[in-house]
């Protein structure tokens, strides 16, 4: 390897040989006597001098201009590095000490340039896997700082996107949050909390604050919305106390009217009209956990699909059939509209019977006496579209997303004529089971009208 140095070394060297073979000529010309006078041999050396003086410039010139090249080059290199461009270059350092320090260089920043694209990756996976969190995840450095928020902690608290970098007490408007942030700060451990959202008061979010160990230091806060699950759990506290009502009722009156009988036997016509009353309560109860034990099943998806082409003008005169008395003797007008395009569907007949005579029954006991009941059914796009409309007092627009929940009752008297409280639910479920959905909407003129959609499937029946 020719080394800066002694490239230098070589161009002095060769300036300092011009000199001297000046000067031995100049000798060489006194000894001989060819030179006898002094201007003659100072002239030689002036020319010596000249000479190698012209020779090292050459020289220096040279391996200057080539020092300079590779300078630029170099420079061009590393402003690239700078900019971002860690392509390994093809250009031929050389073989001196300013071509070790360039491969140097470039081995230093292809493997920062690695290390670069890990912590990239190491990001992204990191915002990829925080961007699909259902849970809302902030940290804040040790000084207060936002560092990272992703989405859903955004739509929790409402902070924008660009709030990483402002303190904490400047974005979090929530003092709970707020508080536990500056407790986790100062080395503490909250813990959870449960917490509400003043914007969203029906929303019920769990917050988990804990602080930052290592260097920096810090504090994390991970939220949790359990709203879902505290309106699961608050349905499952109304079923348990409407099941308890729902049977105590009948067993109340069941078990008085057997009292009754046994304490003081009365005539046939009384212990009969008592022993109508116990089987009608009877058959409530039976109904109620008929209608209990089927919502099982649906849940524990155990009821299977006997797909079959029903006509669906055939169902519904077979549920005004089957309701005739009731129709009767409130003096309902029962109009069916079914055309001929919209009067088959693919569905199981059993189950569809069930859905329709819930739906029928339920539009007949909270209609007034003498109105009009409206079946009507159509092919809209890809789907059936069954609809029961009633002229009753309609549903309270806060009631109309639970009325297909398990005993829900708009009346909260129980006053209002109906069942076990079930059919809703089981309408939902088996149209669920379908593949479809059930919507419900009161109508401008009064009254309700229950909606039902089925998909349109294939012609060919399958269990």
């Amino acid at each position: 390897m020719v080394s800066i140095r002694l490239k230098v070394f070589l161009a002095s060297a060769g300036t300092a040989a011009i000199s001297v073979a000046a000067f031995a000529s100049v000798l060489a010309g006194l000894r001989l006597g060819g030179w006898s006078e002094p201007y003659v041999w100072l002239s030689a050396i002036a020319l010596g001098t000249v000479a190698a003086i012209a020779v090292a410039g050459l020289l220096s010139g040279t391996a200057a201009a080539s020092l300079a090249r590779r300078s630029l080059a170099i420079q061009n290199i590393a402003a690239g590095y700078a900019k971002g461009d860690l392509r390994r270059p093809d250009y031929d350092y050389g073989a001196d000490e300013l071509a070790g320090a360039a491969r140097a260089m470039d081995a230093a920043m292809h493997q920062l340039g690695r290390r670069l694209d890990d912590l990239s990756r190491d990001r992204a996976r990191m915002e990829a896997i925080l961007g699909g969190m259902v849970e809302g995840v902030l940290v804040v450095d040790a000084r207060g700082r936002l560092q990272l928020l992703n989405r859903a902690v955004q739509e929790m608290l409402r902070v924008d996107a660009d709030a990483t970098g402002r303190p904490y007490l400047e974005v979090v408007r929530h003092p709970d949050v707020a508080a536990a942030l500056t407790s986790a700060l100062q080395g503490d451990k909250p813990g959870s909390r449960e917490l509400m959202l003043a914007r969203d008061p029906g929303r019920t979010l769990v917050a988990g604050v804990a602080p930052v160990s290592g260097p920096g230091g810090g504090a994390v806060l991970v939220l949790h919305d359990v709203t879902d699950l505290r309106r699961a759990d608050q349905i499952r506290r109304d079923f348990v106390a409407n099941v308890s009502h729902e049977l105590r009722t009948p067993l109340t009156a069941i078990r008085g009217y057997v009292e009754a009988l046994v304490d003081d036997p009365a005539d046939a016509e009384t212990s009969r009209k008592f022993l109508d009353i116990i089987a009608r309560h009877a058959a409530r109860m039976e109904r109620l956990v008929k209608d209990l034990l089927h919502l099982a099943r649906l849940d524990a998806r155990q009821e299977m699909l006997d797909l079959a082409s029903c006509d669906v003008r055939q169902l519904f005169a077979t549920v005004t059939a089957d309701l005739a008395s009731s129709i009767e003797a409130k003096g309902h007008e029962v109009t069916i509209d079914v055309p001929d395009e919209a009067r088959l569907v693919q569905a199981d007949p059993a189950k569809l019977h069930d859905v329709l005579r819930n739906l029928v029954e339920n539009a007949v006991n909270y209609s007034p006496e003498r109105a009009t009941v409206q079946l009507s059914a159509a092919t809209v796009g890809d789907a059936h579209v069954i609809e029961v409309a009633d002229s009753g007092p309609g549903i309270p627009p806060d009631d109309l997303d639970r009325v297909f929940e398990r005993f829900y009752r708009v009346d909260k008297s129980r006053a209002a004529p109906g069942g076990t409280g079930l059919g809703l639910a089981i309408v939902k479920h088996l149209i669920e089971l379908h593949g479809g959905e059930t919507a419900v909407r009161n109508r401008s003129e009064g009254g309700t009208v229950f909606t039902i959609r089925l998909p349109v499937v294939p012609s060919q029946p399958r269990s």
